[in-house]
């Protein structure tokens, strides 16, 4: 049996999250820590983008694609539900977070914090103040969403496999960690599940406390 490798950086959100399905799963996997546009990962994404994943002969980019890989390839607990409707808003909640959550909370406001692409190389703040009128009515939309403890149903699913590493990158810059301190279901569902073996054991390195910068310095893409 082929050994199973992920290759991205610790910090990528999307990559912890193909990490956590792994150990979630009961699935074996060598963690390969590379950046994006790195020889090994452009021999697979024609983007150059992380996670990447191989699997003896089976190659995938995109985080979505190699989830439903592990997913469906190797036995153990589901994280997409079998009940249709549960199913659908599993991937309601994954296509949110992939795209307009990640967007705006880690593109739009991490991001240009640690890698701002500016002149100057100080953070991009007028993409910033932007990102940040818009961020209380995504706090305020998350905190209902998961009331119950969980994003679908009273179960683990792929789509807290993928909202949990961004919130916890929320926790590292002040204006983010404010809102999170006043949203309490959100505050105590993202505390709970740090506590998850998945979740603590694929996180990034605390060493680097000091420098929320590093968490991410490194990019993605899903």
């Amino acid at each position: 049996m082929p050994e199973l490798h992920i290759i991205g950086t610790p910090h990528s959100n999307f990559t912890w999250t193909t990490r956590i399905v792994c150990i979630e799963k009961g699935v074996p996997c060598i963690f390969e820590a590379r950046r994006p546009h790195t020889p090994e990962v452009k021999s697979i994404s024609p983007f150059g983008l992380i996670p990447v994943l191989r699997h003896g002969d089976v190659q995938l980019f995109e985080s979505r694609a190699i989830c439903t890989y592990i997913d469906r390839a190797f036995q153990g607990p589901s994280l997409v539900p079998s009940d249709p409707v549960q199913a659908a808003f599993t991937e309601q909640w994954v296509s949110t977070t992939t795209t307009s959550i990640d967007s705006l909370l880690m593109r739009r406001y991490v991001l240009k914090h640690a890698t701002p692409g500016t002149p100057d190389d100080k953070p991009d703040q007028a993409t910033i103040n932007i990102a940040l009128s818009a961020m209380p009515a995504h706090f305020s939309m998350l905190d209902r969403a998961v009331s119950s403890g969980y994003l679908v149903g009273d179960t683990f699913t792929l789509a807290d496999a993928y909202l949990v590493p961004i919130l916890f990158f929320m926790t590292k810059l002040p204006e983010s960690a404010a809102m999170l301190a006043k949203s309490t279901s959100l505050q105590n569902y993202l505390g709970c599940h740090l506590k998850r073996e998945s979740i603590r054991d694929t996180a990034p390195s605390e060493d680097y406390e000091a420098s929320p910068a590093y968490y991410t310095r490194w990019g993605r893409q899903r």
